[in-house]
């Protein structure tokens, strides 16, 4: 009886069947489809946009959308990006000195007289200023991903000064990349 009556709820009721279950959220491991709004922060947020996108599609776990409506989840954030110069000064200086003197004169009516006088010195002085000039590149990043439920299920801040091979731009994006494919990837093994 007590089962014939939920059925009955359920197939009239449709809400009463959705507050009995609760919505799934996508969490991290369910995230297949991604669009990247544009980032806020400086004016080369939109060449940070497109390095992340580059970024994900290779990581080849995801597939990145321009429609937000087929999206699981949306990636929304800020970037920055500041090339600047690196301005060092010093200065050092070294210096001794040290000096003696004395002195003795007499002369009498006659013209005969003494005189006596001995002096020394010395010095040493050493003076050095340095400058230097360095141009410097940093670009940071801070995402999340959010569900579609308005969530937070993933977040990163990620800032570089530039690798050997890349510029600060392109390494924030990989790191980004790999930080967002490595935490899908253990969510995923989870998941199972």
């Amino acid at each position: 009886m007590r089962l014939r009556v939920l059925t009955i709820l359920l197939l009239a009721c449709p809400w009463f069947a959705a507050a009995i279950e609760p919505e799934a959220a996508p969490n991290l491991a369910r995230v297949r489809r991604i669009y990247i709004e544009r980032l806020g922060g400086g004016s080369e947020s939109d060449q940070m946009r497109d390095m992340i996108i580059a970024a994900l599609q290779n990581s080849k776990l995801f597939l990145i959308t321009d429609n937000v409506e087929r999206a699981d989840a949306v990636l929304r954030g800020s970037s920055d990006d500041k090339i600047f110069t690196d301005e060092h000064s010093s200065s050092e200086s070294i210096g001794l000195h040290a000096t003696s003197g004395s002195g003795s004169s007499a002369n009498n009516a006659t013209g005969i007289g003494t005189s006596s006088h001995q002096t020394s010195g010395a010095g040493i002085s050493d003076s050095e200023t340095s400058r230097s000039k360095e141009r410097r590149h940093e670009a940071s990043a801070s995402l999340r991903l959010i569900d579609t439920n308005g969530d937070v299920i993933w977040s990163t801040t990620q800032e570089s000064f530039g690798g050997k091979f890349r510029g600060a731009m392109a390494d924030v994006a990989d790191k980004v990349a790999r930080q967002l494919a490595d935490d899908t990837r253990k969510a995923r093994s989870l998941d199972h």
